[in-house]
C-alpha cells in the first residue's frame, strides 16, 4: 500500500487569516481545488474547503467579504507523510472529510485529498 507521501500534491494553496472569504475560493477556481490552507507564516491556521464555501454563502449574503477565519475549520486534523494511504482514508471517511493536510516535524509540506485517495 502506498505512503501518502506518494499520492499528496506538494504544491500548496493558501490564503492568510487576513484574507476574505472571495479571496479563498478565487483562489480554489484558479487552480482548480477543492480546500484552500490558511497559513501564518509557515504554522497551519486552518483549511478551507467548497463545503465551506456553501455553508458561508447559505449563512450569510455578504460572506465573500467575510474574513476566511471566520468560515474556516480551526486546527484541522493532519496526517504524517508515512502514513498508509489506507489508513489516511478511512480517517476521512470516519470524519467526514475530503482533505488533509500533511505535517511533519510541525511543517505543512502537502494536501491529500480524497481524489488522490481513489486513484
Amino acid at each position: 500500500m502506498a505512503q501518502i507521501r506518494d499520492v499528496m500534491a506538494k504544491r500548496l494553496q493558501t490564503v492568510g487569516p487576513d484574507d476574505t472569504v472571495g479571496e479563498a475560493v478565487a483562489v480554489m477556481a484558479q487552480n482548480r481545488i477543492g480546500s484552500v490552507l490558511i497559513m501564518d507564516g509557515e504554522r497551519l491556521l486552518g483549511i478551507f474547503t467548497e463545503r465551506d464555501t456553501v455553508r458561508a454563502l447559505s449563512q450569510a449574503h455578504d460572506a465573500a467579504r467575510h474574513e476566511i477565519v471566520s468560515w474556516m475549520t480551526h486546527n484541522p486534523t493532519t496526517v504524517a507523510p508515512d502514513v498508509d494511504a489506507e489508513d489516511a482514508l478511512r480517517t476521512m471517511l470516519d470524519s467526514g472529510f475530503r482533505h488533509l493536510p500533511v505535517v511533519e516535524n510541525g511543517k505543512v509540506i502537502g494536501m491529500v485529498s480524497m481524489r488522490d485517495l481513489a486513484g
